[in-house]
């Protein structure tokens, strides 16, 4: 069987998810545009401050890196609901460490909206001191929204956890991307944060979720590219 999907005017791929039309942007981030729910997994806010204090000096840009995207793609397509997936902060204290303007940023992002926090193991107590709702899983446009996904088969799942990246070869070599991955009933989400890595969807992790050959939305620098299974490879 083969998978339904096109390639929308913003660059991003459009699948057909379980059933329900989703878009996946060139930013990592989910559109469902029939609910106007905007999807963004992995955050990792202030992992750069968190290895910092380690010893392990990154430079401390991450937060603003991936804020601001995060405002573009908010402004661009004005969400009702804007869902993060779970691991939004590194780590229970990360927001402790936001700067006063970037906790201000954080924040702004509910105005005028639902912001739903989905806890995920690295931020599993929630925000503190910031607007929206925390919640274990939601649904939206009849899919499953989760941090980490289910063990056994689940059809309208959308999850992250996992920061998928494909390794993709050509006649030049080969690219390391991040990349959503799906086999049409259920969707992993890339890590939206700047410093979040990646594992490639090659490895058992991702192959035990999926009930056929999965299919890769590679992320490129204005589109999203669909590649099938035997163009990627494992690292």
């Amino acid at each position: 069987m083969s998978y339904v999907w096109a390639r929308h005017p913003s660059g991003g791929l459009s699948l057909a998810l379980a059933g329900t039309e989703v878009l996946c942007r060139p930013s990592g981030a989910l559109w469902l545009e029939s609910e106007r729910v905007l999807i963004v997994a992995d955050l990792h806010l202030e992992k750069g401050s968190a290895y910092a204090a380690r010893g392990q000096m990154l430079p401390p840009f991450d937060t603003v890196d991936t804020l601001a995207r995060l405002e573009v793609e908010a402004a661009a397509l004005a969400p009702r609901v804007l869902v993060l997936l779970g691991d939004t902060f590194h780590d229970g204290a990360a927001e402790g460490r936001l700067s006063i303007g970037d906790a201000r940023r954080l924040g702004a992002l509910a105005h005028g909206r639902t912001l739903i926090w989905v806890l995920g193991n690295h931020d599993a107590e929630g925000p503190r001191g910031l607007p929206g709702e925390s919640v274990v899983s939601l649904t939206a446009g009849g899919l499953a929204l989760v941090h980490e996904p289910r063990a056994e088969a689940t059809s309208g799942e959308v999850a992250g956890h996992l920061h998928p990246c494909a390794k993709v070869a050509g006649n030049g070599g080969s690219v390391r991307r991040r990349c959503f991955v799906t086999d049409g009933e259920r969707l992993i989400a890339p890590a939206f944060g700047a410093y979040a890595g990646g594992l490639n969807i090659r490895d058992a992790a991702f192959t035990r979720l999926m009930a056929r050959t999965p299919l890769a939305g590679v992320l490129g620098s204005a589109c999203v590219h669909a590649v099938g299974w035997r163009s990627l490879r494992g690292d």
